[in-house]
């Protein structure tokens, strides 16, 4: 199975449930040529949400993927839910304070979820809801369960401005801020480079 968003970047997904939402922040239109936003039409967005949701049931011990039909009304709230999300991990402090989202409805902080004890013994959470509702409170439980396990923080966006593609940071000291350093590292870390090179020959 393909995580259909992340993948036109060519970036890996994250780990586990996580990428779920990490296909989610690179629905966006990104990188060269600009690709298009899987969240701006109906029918572009029911079919990345049909193939993230079988990626994410795989991914999850096999559990079946959750039919979810989203309505024209859906579209806005999840456009939201992923700008909301982009902008705190965009801030430098990760308090969702960068970014411009000015274009998109008002963020969702607040999901419903149940809890249930399974068959091992093992209690559960689980998301409640229909359309965005319930993607709304899957992505927030995998978010709640990445910070628990102290890999949300390696989720990222690239620094060129140009790009901001989501990326999973597997680095030993979580130092990466480039999706990719060819792409994107090396075109920045060059024009830095000319940019103190005018500034040392003006002073001259």
């Amino acid at each position: 199975m393909t995580w259909s968003a992340s993948a036109r970047y060519e970036v890996d997904p994250a780990p586990l449930g996580l990428a779920l939402v990490h296909d989610l922040l690179n629905t966006i239109p990104a990188g060269r040529p600009r690709a298009s936003d899987l969240l701006d039409d109906l029918a572009d967005a029911q079919a990345w949400l049909d193939q993230a949701l079988s990626c994410w049931g795989a991914q999850e011990a096999g559990q079946a993927a959750v039919q979810v039909h989203l309505t024209e009304n859906d579209l806005e709230e999840l456009r939201g839910l992923r700008a909301e999300l982009r902008r705190l991990l965009a801030s430098p402090h990760g308090d969702g304070t960068a970014g411009d989202d000015n274009d998109v409805a008002p963020a969702v902080h607040v999901a419903a979820a149940a809890l249930r004890m399974d068959r091992s013994g093992r209690v559960v959470l689980e998301p409640r809801g229909q359309g965005w509702r319930y993607v709304a409170a899957l992505v927030l439980l995998e978010v709640f369960q990445a910070q628990q396990a102290d890999t949300w923080r390696r989720l990222k966006i690239c620094r060129n401005a140009r790009c901001t593609t989501a990326f999973f940071d597997r680095s030993r000291n979580n130092s990466g801020v480039w999706h990719s350093t060819k792409t994107c590292g090396n075109p920045e870390n060059l024009r830095a480079h000319r940019a103190r090179q005018r500034v040392r020959t003006a002073g001259l």
